[in-house]
């Protein structure tokens, strides 16, 4: 696990070690730099060493010393990928670095490299004989990649921050994408805050020309849903057979490490079934397990962690967030996140990545798992809300919402009128944006009062909106499992496990993201991902063979924080530093109505924290 970061044309060596050195929390083991003077082509690296760690250092080039890779990730399946090559006669150096796969991969198979690798990474290749750059980023997007272009400068990096450092980076924001932002609680790639930056879609490679400075971009996967139904006649136990043996291989793939190893363990189905997986392999040994929890009883999971923890023997370790430990933290996060995100999990996920490193370097984790196999509490609205769409006049919404909105205001993990107020703000629109509204810090009447300007609801969700139309055939839970994996894994979830995992210098390893799971997902029939009010079926069967079944039947609680309480008390100085093209004002109102609990803006107000530290520290005191 490391940073890269590169740029061809205007720039100097002390602008790609300015680029390299706001990315040492990625890599503290080890850095390294190339600058081509002739090509102006200069590349940096710095290294978490994981796999080889006497002989993966970056950049690595091939024998002729033409074609150069710094890298950013863990192949899972480089021990075959090395067979193969030496197969077709290229040579290895190292002894097991997945990177060197990288090089002679490139060599032999060029643009098609990265469709063949099952792993979470960014990489970029320098082809001194063809003066380009190729980049490429994972399926799913696990790993960052943001370039900036310019008239004769073209940048690279895993990191916004690191990109800033370059002197010819235009800081500029993108007012479009700050709206975005407020609609979906995170940036769809391509879109980032700046309007001269961009984010590589998960699944896409990128090559930049240095003779003629064209900039090309391709998809070579995409995740689809395509159910098999040929796999509804087959028996129940057989295919919880199969998604059994999956999963092991999965988390056998990522247990393999040169340093220790740990798992992420909230109680919850995903993190059970993983941790159920890998003792099964490791056979004696125990493994490390980290938990937080919170003293607000609503958000707590740590009981039912350490329930799962006994059953598996494994090497237990738990700590508490609280309101005191919050105000510590979240200043020096925000700061340190160098983007804003929408998902205050950010927080816990930062404190449990910094717990967990105290003890291991690699932790294995469920994401993926809710968006794969349908865990999120929307797909448990659907039914509910096409009733009402259905029979309720359009003229009778507005009433019921207002009616609704007089419910006290609940503090408490997904509060009954949390739910019930998001839930028909949803059903104000049609289908097609009913996920993006539901799961957006503002709706758009809000969003246009906060930027002062009409805005067109179809260009602002157009994302969602084209993958909507892109699958007419698909019923409204598949939809949905489309939205939550195209959009939410990728640009929200990821991109916040990534941040607080690097932040502290640890490698996370998502094992329901593994190529072999996520096809088996795709063609597996609805019903067995969602049934009779019951999300994430086959997996519940799974796990219910491992564990007692109240641990299986439980509600979902996610990984929430008592944000909407915290905000009421933190910070004690708004801060209303202006950003460009958002009314000051607005802010103030809703800070206010949130203090005043007449409304719930968690969401929105720590966007807007979010934003000022991006733009300058926040003090939480």
């Amino acid at each position: 696990m490391c940073g890269i970061a590169g740029f061809c044309g205007a720039g100097d060596v002390g602008d790609i070690r300015a680029m390299t050195d706001a990315l040492a929390h990625r890599g503290p083991d080890g850095f390294g730099y190339h600058a081509d003077e002739t090509h102006r082509v200069f590349l940096g690296h710095r290294r978490l060493a994981i796999l080889d760690i006497g002989g993966g250092a970056q950049p690595m080039w091939n024998e002729t010393a033409t074609i150069a890779v710094i890298f950013n990730g863990e192949i899972y399946n480089h021990i075959e990928l090395r067979t193969e090559l030496e197969r077709c006669g290229h040579r290895f150096v190292s002894d097991h670095s997945d990177t060197e796969v990288l090089v002679h991969g490139y060599e032999e198979w060029g643009n098609d490299l990265p469709r063949r690798l099952n792993g979470m990474f960014a990489f970029a290749v320098w082809d001194s004989e063809k003066a380009q750059l190729f980049l490429a980023r994972d399926r799913f997007g696990e790993k960052p990649l943001f370039y900036a272009t310019g008239v004769g400068f073209f940048a690279f990096s895993s990191e916004l921050r690191s990109l800033e450092s370059h002197r010819g980076f235009d800081a500029s924001l993108d007012i479009r994408s700050l709206q975005k932002l407020f609609a979906y609680g995170f940036f769809p790639a391509p879109r980032t805050p700046y309007r001269h930056a961009a984010k590589l879609p998960g699944g896409s490679w990128l090559r930049f020309d240095l003779r003629s400075g064209a900039v090309t971009t391709q998809r070579y996967w995409q995740f689809s849903l395509a159910p098999d139904e040929a796999m509804s006649s087959r028996k129940e136990d057989d295919l919880v057979d199969e998604l059994d043996h999956l999963v092991t291989q999965a988390v056998r793939r990522r247990l393999i490490s040169d340093v220790p190893l740990g798992v992420f363990l909230s109680g919850g189905i995903d993190s059970s079934a993983v941790l159920a997986a890998a003792t099964d392999i490791v056979g004696k040994e125990r493994l490390e397990t980290f938990t937080i929890g919170f003293n607000e009883r609503s958000f707590d999971e740590s009981a039912h962690a350490g329930r799962v923890a006994q059953i598996f023997r494994s090497l237990h370790n738990e700590e508490k967030l609280d309101l005191a430990r919050a105000r510590d933290l979240i200043p020096a996060l925000l700061d340190k996140v160098g983007e804003p995100l929408g998902d205050s999990s950010l927080l816990p996920t930062y404190l449990l990545c910094e717990f967990a490193r105290r003890k291991v370097t690699v932790t294995l984790s469920g994401d993926g798992a809710d968006e794969l196999f349908a865990g999120y509490d929307p797909f448990h609205a659907l039914r509910v809300a096409s009733i009402y769409k259905g029979r309720v006049p359009n003229v009778l919404h507005g009433i019921i919402r207002s009616v609704a909105g007089r419910l006290p205001v609940s503090t408490r993990n997904m509060s009954l009128d949390f739910k019930l107020k998001r839930t028909l703000t949803g059903l104000s629109y049609g289908p097609e944006l009913w996920n993006p509204t539901w799961l957006g810090p503002l709706a758009p009447p809000d969003i246009e009062r906060l930027f002062d300007e009409r805005i067109d609801t179809e260009e602002l969700y157009e994302e969602a909106l084209a993958l909507w139309n892109a699958s007419p055939r698909l019923s409204l839970v598949e939809k949905t499992l489309e939205f939550y994996t195209q959009f939410y894994l990728q640009d929200g979830i990821l991109t916040k496990v990534d941040r607080a995992a690097m932040m502290n210098s640890l490698e996370a390893r998502a094992i329901f993201l593994d190529n072999d799971l996520v096809d088996f997902s795709a063609r597996l029939p609805t019903a067995f991902k969602y049934r009779n009010g019951v999300g994430k079926y086959l997996l519940k069967k799974l796990l219910a063979r491992k564990v007692p079944a109240d641990l299986v039947s439980r509600p979902k609680k996610g990984f929430g924080i008592p944000l909407a309480a915290w905000l009421r008390e933190i910070p004690q100085r708004i801060p209303l530093e202006k950003i460009a093209g958002i009314d000051l004002a607005e802010v103030a109102d809703l800070w206010q109505q949130h203090r005043n609990r007449r409304s719930n803006h968690a969401m929105a107000l720590w966007i807007w924290l979010g934003l000022q530290a991006f733009r300058r520290p926040v003090a939480m005191g």
